[in-house]
């Protein structure tokens, strides 16, 4: 890890904006918007007409989904 780089650490709660959530989902943006879609991955929030977001408890359970699924 360079000096510049900070850990990536997934908030107990709040917001993430969709480069924070694909920090944690090794998706495209494209990848990532057909999952939404489709229903694969949560709803986003639109917190105005240019702002959406996730919440972070979604993003940690499609992590643990994900991780169940793999371990299955």
């Amino acid at each position: 890890m360079n000096e510049n780089s900070t850990p990536c650490t997934l908030p107990d709660t709040g917001f993430l904006r969709i480069h924070q959530v694909l920090r944690f989902i090794p998706v495209g943006k494209s990848t990532w918007w057909l999952g939404v879609r489709s229903g694969r991955y949560p709803a986003p929030i639109k917190l105005g007409p240019r702002t959406t977001v996730w919440r972070a408890e979604d993003i940690r359970e499609l992590i643990e989904r994900i991780s169940r699924d793999r371990a299955a």
